[in-house]
């Protein structure tokens, strides 16, 4: 997500650091380098030249003139700057009514049926809703197909009515919520390949029987400057209280996040960051703006840890760590906990002041599954004492898994270095034991 504007951004502000003074040249080049960065990064050009305009004015005031460190003080101006493009403050979802009411829609491939299934497991995990799915994308009987096996996959019911009215679908499906006690209604509604009357039409039908709480628009991020005419099309004819930006894991340039809210005002709410149903993350401006100038996302990896570590697993493992009785089945337990956080890159990257090689590290999932098979090919004995592991033990270890013995041979070392690396912090002497 914004790898290429990420390393140019950092890359050019890293210059201005090294000055004790800035002037208007040495600024002129950095702007220079940043306003190429977010265009190449297909950033609206409007945009970009009131963003440039802004930082440039402000890096040249008497804050910046004053201060011993000017650098630190451009990049802090850069960073708010960011944060007002991204929408400035987050953008709650309406959870608080009864039930509440969200209308997903989109054009046709944009991503809205998965998107309303991963926003369904969300309220349902994070704020303890009690969800129901309306399918009332009637024209493509597949679509309703595949909300049911989402529905199915999340346990989460889908209410449908086959090929019927999509008005007086979400109106029955809003009476069946309020009689089964569902408080949280998501109606998935049809798509076009383009803007036109008769889907609008359905569309303002829909909103005008059910007024719904939250009308939000998915958009794929790969559609680039086009994203703000999409939306614009839309929030001209339907209320729109937010915007979905989905597949921001791909291969985008990501300009479209920061041009959305300043050129349509309407607040990216949610962002798709994976494949999978739990790939979906609420958008922050700040933690989106820190991210992008490489400065890490604290908060976000410690909700990540929190939503997916069981927290008193985790304090008998940090237990057994202090006592030195940390063995393999615990570091087992901890790796597959680990793994359910997603890919160990995308982690890295959350924390601040990794070195940017460190970033550009690619953790196949494989190496991380033959580790899996190796302890699993273990004996309990031997996992619990993998200083008994001996050449006999490893060739038979080898055959169970088929992974060779210096596959073996390395985890084994691994271990034992984490394991001192761990006590050397536990007793205040911490120096990389390799």
């Amino acid at each position: 997500m914004f790898e290429n504007l990420s390393e140019r951004l950092q890359n050019a502000v890293n210059k201005i650091k090294g000055y004790g003074k800035i002037t208007e040249d040495n600024i002129s080049d950095v702007t220079r380098e940043i306003r190429l960065a977010l265009l190449e990064a297909d950033v609206n050009y409007k945009v970009v030249k009131e963003f440039i305009a802004t930082v440039k004015e402000k890096a040249l005031g008497e804050e910046v003139k004053k201060s011993l460190k000017p650098g630190e003080v451009f990049v802090k101006i850069v960073k708010d700057e960011l944060v007002e493009l991204l929408g400035g403050d987050k953008e709650d979802l309406y959870t608080k009514g009864n039930p509440s009411i969200l209308m997903m829609v989109g054009l046709q491939g944009s991503g809205k049926t998965t998107t309303i299934g991963k926003i369904a497991l969300l309220l349902r995990k994070k704020y303890k809703k009690k969800p129901l799915l309306v399918a009332c994308d009637v024209y493509r009987p597949a679509a309703i197909d595949q909300l049911k096996q989402i529905g199915k996959e999340l346990n989460i019911e889908v209410y449908d009515e086959g090929a019927g009215n999509p008005v007086e679908i979400s109106k029955n499906a809003l009476a069946y919520a309020k009689e089964n006690k569902y408080d949280y209604v998501l109606i998935d509604t049809a798509g076009r390949l383009h803007i036109d009357e008769a889907l609008m039409d359905e569309l303002n039908n829909i909103n005008n029987e059910i007024t719904p709480n939250e009308i939000l628009l998915v958009i794929d991020s790969m559609t680039g400057q086009d994203a703000v005419n999409v939306i614009e099309g839309f929030n001209n004819r339907l209320p729109l209280t937010g915007a979905v930006l989905t597949k921001l894991d791909g291969d985008t340039k990501g300009g479209a996040a920061l041009s959305i809210r300043h050129l349509t005002n309407v607040p990216i709410k949610f962002v798709g960051v994976s494949e999978k149903m739990d790939g979906l993350d609420e958008f922050y401006p700040d933690r989106m703006a820190s991210r992008i100038l490489g400065m890490g996302d604290l908060m976000s990896m410690v909700e990540k840890v929190e939503a997916t570590i069981d927290q008193d697993e985790a304090l008998a493992t940090a237990k057994k760590m202090e006592q030195g009785k940390f063995d393999l089945e615990d570091f087992l337990k901890t790796f597959k906990q680990i793994r359910k956080m997603g890919p160990l890159e995308s982690l890295i990257k959350l924390i601040p002041g990794v070195p940017k090689e460190l970033k550009k590290v690619r953790i196949d999932p494989k190496d991380m599954a033959h580790i899996e098979a190796i302890i699993l090919s273990m004996t309990p004995y031997e996992r619990r004492h993998p200083e008994c592991i001996k050449n006999t033990r490893k060739l038979r270890i080898s055959k169970g898994c088929a992974r060779s013995v210096e596959e073996i041979n390395r985890l084994l070392k691994q271990f034992e270095q984490m394991k001192t690396m761990m006590k050397r912090m536990k007793n205040g002497n911490f120096k990389m034991p390799f």
